[in-house]
């Protein structure tokens, strides 16, 4: 139900921008061609070509729009017109972009502009005056439901806080019930507790509810089936929220299969085409490095050889996917022996006993350039959590809460929290936060940031010694 009713909201929304950016772009046009103010002197094109260009427009504003999340969620004023801000520069620039290097006809640049002006203008005034008015809709002509949350602990709260962050979703929240009865009659989020457990066909009919949500913890849900048997013939629609987002821990969800529902407590996103998209990603990129940096993969190995003992390459044992095992390569940038005293170690500040070009090669993270070796044999990634040595994992895992879920994903060469600074010897709480972060929000572009932030951040960074 929460679906379809959002369903419609934004797809009236959608056709709500479309009719804007359309007048838009026919506005600018005219402005750009017609205004007594603009000189004009090549000519008049024809609007027809235009026209044609308005189909490549609107996919790529309309692309932008939702990719920025205003088709998702309810921003404030404020919050949406930063975000139709954002996304009609990053539309703009691509539309410049695009129009630059494959153009056929001349298009001008004053059109792009007084567009990107005034889509902007608009989008935000259009928008404020949709929400507005549907909104009004909601509360006085359309039905608006009211709801009764069975349960007033943190799970019921939070369905609360949900609803109302949605009002297009023409919901009501009448109250609350709970088991204790000391409960009744107070308020939480300013919200009654309305009655017992045992007096909801009662409340129903005195408030007249629509839709009953039971969001009990999990001890109480001895009491479900005693309250669905009291409500059976009462004309309300019923949800249930299980009280197992606790234990919700990457990429939960519920999915329908064969007319079963499953709960995801836990999941892995490497599946299906996304196992196929990335892996492709991986081998085209990598391959495509190796043949770019070969001539310099070529001189730090020459070099490394001349000017020390030993062996060109690292290998060294990390814990990769799932928990195997593999033989991560890297360039040799310290001493033959390094850990046969100390043992198993980071490395730290000032090392000793980094060799002279270890030191170079260590500072702008070069040493890591053989791993696309790994990852074009499978065994690593360009992009996830760094993998770490299996002997320190034992200690990590005791002590860490979810250290073993990075382990969901593929290692990477770099990742999403190497370039927000938590690499070498830094936080590790702070590192499997953002690591779970990039698990629970993969996709295709957050992998492409992340390389694109790693050419700067990672390469020049005050943790890499």
């Amino acid at each position: 139900m929460f679906k379809k009713r959002l369903q419609l909201f934004q797809s009236l929304l959608l056709f709500n921008d479309l009719f804007i950016l359309t007048a838009c772009w026919i506005a600018a046009f005219y402005l750009r061609f017609y205004a007594p103010f603009i000189p004009v002197t090549k000519g008049i094109p024809l609007l027809s070509d235009y026209l044609i260009l308005l189909v490549f427009v609107l996919t790529i504003w309309i692309g932008t729009l939702h990719l920025t999340g205003v088709y998702r969620r309810f921003f404030n004023r404020t919050q949406e017109i930063m975000t139709l801000f954002k996304a009609n520069f990053i539309a703009l620039m691509i539309l410049v972009f695009l129009t630059f290097f494959f153009k056929r006809t001349e298009f001008s640049r004053l059109v792009f502009l007084l567009f990107g002006l005034l889509s902007l203008l608009f989008l935000s005034l259009s928008r404020l005056f949709f929400k507005g008015y549907y909104l009004f809709l909601q509360k006085k002509h359309l039905r608006s439901e009211r709801v009764l949350i069975v349960g007033v602990r943190e799970l019921a709260q939070g369905v609360a806080e949900t609803i109302r962050k949605h009002p297009e979703l023409g919901l009501t929240i009448s109250g609350f019930l709970t088991q204790v009865p000391q409960k009744v009659g107070t308020h939480i989020q300013g919200i009654e507790v309305l009655g017992l457990y045992e007096e909801i066909d009662q409340v129903i009919q005195d408030q007249g509810i629509n839709l009953v949500i039971f969001a009990l913890s999990l001890t109480a849900h001895q009491k479900l089936e005693e309250l669905l048997n009291r409500i059976r013939d009462e004309m309300v629609d019923i949800k249930i929220v299980p009280d197992l987002y606790r234990f919700i821990s990457l990429r939960g969800g519920i999915e329908e299969f064969e007319g079963l529902p499953f709960i995801n407590l836990r999941e892995s996103p490497m599946v299906g085409w996304n196992r196929i998209l990335k892996r492709s990603f991986d081998i085209l990129l990598a391959c495509l490095v190796l043949i770019l940096f070969s001539p310099l993969l070529l001189l730090i190995a020459l070099t490394i050889k001349v000017t020390s003992k030993g062996p060109v390459l690292y290998r060294q044992i990390r814990m990769g996917l799932d928990g195997r095992v593999f033989e991560m390569l890297k360039f040799r940038s310290m001493v033959v022996g390094a850990e046969k005293e100390t043992g198993p170690v980071w490395a730290k500040k000032e090392d000793p006993r980094r060799t002279l070009v270890g030191r170079i090669i260590r500072r702008f993270s070069l040493d890591e350039l053989p791993q696309l070796f790994n990852v074009i044999k499978g065994e690593m990634s360009l992009v996830g959590p760094r993998p770490e040595r299996p002997e320190l994992i034992q200690s990590f895992k005791d002590k860490i809460p979810k250290y073993m879920l990075r382990h969901k994903m593929k290692a990477g060469m770099t990742g999403w929290a190497q370039i927000n600074g938590w690499r070498g010897n830094t936080s590790l709480e702070k590192r499997i936060e953002f690591d779970l972060y990039y698990i629970e929000n993969w996709s295709l572009p957050l992998d492409s940031k992340i390389l694109i932030k790693t050419l700067w951040k990672g390469v020049f960074s005050k943790e890499a010694y």
